[in-house]
């Protein structure tokens, strides 16, 4: 393995950077976030002409960089510091792989080159609070439980009079849902008995579908939830019966937890360097606040646990089935990190006027979102066989 970043991925990053500190500062992002669409359209368009954001895992017969989850996870760690609202992740991390690995030929031509563009963003509508189920991060998908079906509710699919696709039901905390021009519903199709879940793709303004943004804990992660009344939906894929639709959500969440670990590597890293900066400046009892041996072990130990991080998370880029790990170690990093920032900012990292509170937030939704970082170290630590008797081991 080689760990070096190459003279391209330098410059992407250092680019990134540069765009996202003058358009991107802290006053930016909460004017970004009360809009309608809760995000800077303008900076989301500049960042897909410029640098191909949204299209830098897509292939390149598909009109996108044709580049690496890898280089998807560098890029992240910048929005990640920046704390930046986009339809990013909904779009290029959780959605375009779907459609890549289960859509026909004709849907891939059709959806993806509008996507890697950034004219078009998607967003995954799972039932029920179920996201880090639903993508294998928390507990195994294959039953498929997740998503409901006969008097669990979630969303059932069934055919329509004209042959075509009808969906029914609601889902909840569908991030980005309000504004996206694409949605991939997961439903239930073959009724009670039969039940299997299925992918489908409904247009933005698709009769039927009534989208309402939610009240959430992190702006900075819009969230919506969507209605479907008798919605017309085309199945995502030619075949239903051999769409293996569980298992390429399971490959999105190990690529999906390796983009979100270098994002909070991100966030963590931009929390401790402005906390670094603040108590360098501060004075107490004369000298500044960053010159006490109590600080400055903090300061260490948050230093040391943000390097561990970062290293699980880059590692996991290379190896996205290490995601898991990575995510649950980089979640807690940035959650100790920007909890001490608070501390460390004494009275004014309490208000809401200071900015220490939104990496808080980031790190408080993310585990809501994608999973505690204790299931996500219990689920990665089944896989792995770590609990497993030397018995259990030969019977499988």
């Amino acid at each position: 393995m080689d760990a070096a970043f190459t003279a391209e991925q330098d410059e992407m990053r250092r680019t990134l950077r540069e765009i996202l500190g003058k358009r991107c500062g802290p006053a930016e992002v909460k004017a970004a976030v009360r809009t309608a669409a809760g995000y800077d359209p303008e900076l989301w368009q500049q960042l897909s002409r410029q640098l191909g954001l949204p299209g830098i895992a897509i292939a390149e017969e598909y009109g996108g960089v044709g580049c690496t989850p890898a280089d998807l996870a560098l890029a992240c760690e910048e929005t990640g510091r920046a704390l930046l609202p986009s339809p990013l992740l909904a779009t290029a991390v959780l959605a375009a792989p779907l459609i890549a690995a289960l859509g026909t030929a004709a849907q891939r031509s059709e959806l993806l080159p509008p996507l890697a563009a950034g004219g078009l963003t998607a967003a995954l509508a799972v039932p029920g609070p179920a996201l880090s189920t639903a993508l294998a991060l928390t507990g195994e998908n294959a039953p498929g439980e997740w998503a409901g079906g006969g008097r669990a509710g979630g969303v059932q699919a069934r055919t329509g009079e004209d042959g075509g696709w009808r969906l029914y039901g609601e889902v909840a905390q569908v991030l980005d849902g309000h504004s996206a021009s694409l949605l991939l519903v997961a439903a239930h199709t073959g009724g009670f008995a039969r039940s299997r879940t299925l992918l489908f793709v409904v247009q933005g303004d698709a009769p039927g579908l009534v989208r309402s943004r939610q009240a959430t804990l992190d702006e900075t992660r819009p969230q919506a939830r969507i209605q479907l009344r008798d919605t017309p939906a085309a199945l995502l894929g030619a075949d239903r019966a051999s769409a293996d639709v569980l298992g390429a959500l399971a490959a999105t969440g190990c690529t999906t937890a390796a983009v979100l670990a270098a994002e909070a590597v991100g966030a963590a890293g931009r929390a401790l360097d402005r906390t670094v900066e603040y108590v360098c400046q501060r004075e107490q009892f004369g000298r500044p606040l960053g010159s006490f041996q109590a600080v400055k072990h903090r300061l260490a130990d948050l230093y040391v646990q943000l390097q561990a991080a970062r290293s699980a998370a880059y590692y996991a880029a290379w190896d996205p089935q290490q995601g898991g790990l990575a995510l649950a170690q980089a979640l807690e990093a940035l959650r100790v990190t920007a909890g001490e920032a608070i501390q460390l900012h004494g009275g004014i990292g309490f208000t809401w006027e200071h900015d220490a509170h939104l990496y808080f937030k980031r790190a408080a939704a993310d585990e809501l979102l994608f999973g505690p970082v204790h299931r996500l170290r219990a689920h990665a630590a089944h896989r792995a066989g770590l609990f497993t008797t030397p018995q259990e081991k030969v019977a499988v």
